[in-house]
């Protein structure tokens, strides 16, 4: 931030921003612009503000019971109109693209948009010259200044940004996703693109002979491609190994909390296993046995051993990656079988509601976000969906269209248990 030119006319920098005094704010994320709005830093009379839109979910976003997430409209409108002018782009779905870091990305963002008195080329001079994983970060800067370039920049307007990353679609998959009503289609992309990457493509297939029970209804397809999508992409340990292991998480951590890449740290992740995970691994015969025997000793929720995990070690990947390739296993486990069953439990139920109404229909598939999580957060988020379903859900499909405006009285009574403490 210029604060004062000196005597031959060169800027002064300033080591802390001031409010009300920013010309250019760079945000890696969409909640971090508007926090930068909301503490003065973005204003509307002075500030540039080049942000990323994507979302990285609070602490408070991710452990909430329900679907707790910052609405991305309110937030662009909210970035929109705190700064005078502003780039706002999906940046990090280039980074992820070009397999570059976002930092890079930004960086040939601000050339582009001559947000700094150094020249692209000197930029690119220092990136070389800094010797660290030179040719993802030039591929992130090309790429970051290329999209920027490409779009137009208004001088008070919202801007025109790069499009969207489609969600992959498989070949042998994508005539069944286009033959959804138009409104389910993307949701539908994402979904398959999320259980390819779960299981398999025959795993995504079931989702779409799933959906197509609701395929003469573009609204509620779209709604039930959504929850189901999650439901059948269940957390277990295999799952959580999954992600954790992923190539790029390390690098998205990074990113997340701000370390340069060749500065040392550690990565330590915390599992706490128990009688129900390991019996949710084995064939539901064990696994059942497993439970019973464990319920009957009192000791099924209280025996667990907690483990202290360095995932960015060689030992601590090599600890969890065997987990992770378990995925071939899942089909056959206590937890899998369970779990479909549940889901098509679920999906009658939802498909029962449309006999009441379109909108009852809607909050029962809603129910679906309760459901959600690992271990002690998944069992406790079951227990309130069956509540719901046995109160609310069963009593309205008994009586039909007797019942005055049951979507509403169910939506208030799904609201109080989100809003309820965990």
């Amino acid at each position: 931030m210029a604060d004062e030119a000196d005597s031959a006319g060169k800027p002064v920098f300033a080591l802390m921003p001031v409010a009300g005094d920013g010309d250019v704010v760079v945000a890696s994320e969409l909640l971090e612009a508007v926090r930068m709005a909301e503490r003065g830093f973005v204003v509307p009379d002075r500030t540039f503000l080049l942000a990323s839109t994507h979302r990285v979910l609070t602490m408070h976003e991710r452990i909430a019971r329900g679907d707790e997430e910052r609405d991305t409209d309110s937030l662009m409108q909210a970035a929109e109109s705190a700064s005078r002018k502003r780039f706002l782009a999906d940046l990090a779905a280039i980074a992820r693209a070009q397999g570059a870091p976002l930092n890079a990305v930004l960086l040939g963002a601000i050339a582009a948009l001559g947000l700094t008195l150094i020249r692209a080329e000197h930029l690119r001079d220092a990136i070389e010259a800094g010797g660290i994983a030179v040719t993802r970060n030039l591929s992130g800067f090309d790429a970051g200044f290329a999209a920027t370039c490409s779009a137009e920049i208004g001088s008070e307007s919202v801007e025109d940004t790069p499009s969207p990353v489609p969600a992959p679609a498989h070949a042998s998959l994508a005539a069944r996703i286009d033959a959804l009503p138009e409104e389910a289609r993307e949701v539908t992309r994402i979904g398959v693109a999320r259980l390819v990457d779960y299981q398999n493509e025959a795993y995504a297939g079931r989702y779409l002979e799933r959906l197509a029970l609701f395929a003469d209804d573009g609204i509620l397809a779209r709604e039930v491609a959504r929850h189901l999508a999650v439901r059948m992409s269940f957390e277990d340990i295999i799952r959580v190994a999954q992600l954790k292991t992923r190539a790029r998480r390390l690098e998205n951590v990074l990113q997340e909390i701000g370390i340069p890449a060749d500065e040392p740290f550690q990565l330590v992740d915390f599992f706490k296993p128990g009688i129900p995970e390991l019996a949710d691994m084995l064939p539901p015969g064990l696994g059942h046995r497993l439970n019973a025997r464990a319920e009957k000793k009192g000791i099924r929720e209280t025996a667990n051993f907690g483990m202290r995990v360095r995932t960015n070690t060689i030992l601590g990947f090599a600890r969890l990656r065997p987990l992770a390739k378990l995925k071939v296993w899942r089909p056959h486990s206590l937890r899998f079988a369970e779990e479909q069953t549940a889901i098509d439990a679920w999906l009658a139920l939802v498909s029962d509601a449309r006999g009441v109404s379109r909108d009852f229909a809607l909050q029962t598939a809603d129910l679906a976000r309760l459901v959600k999580g690992y271990s002690d957060t998944y069992r406790r988020g079951q227990e309130t969906y069956e509540r719901l379903v046995t109160e609310m859900v069963r009593p309205v499909l008994h009586k039909g269209s007797a019942v005055e405006a049951p979507e509403a009285q169910f939506k208030g009574a799904i609201e109080g248990v989100l809003a309820a403490p965990a």
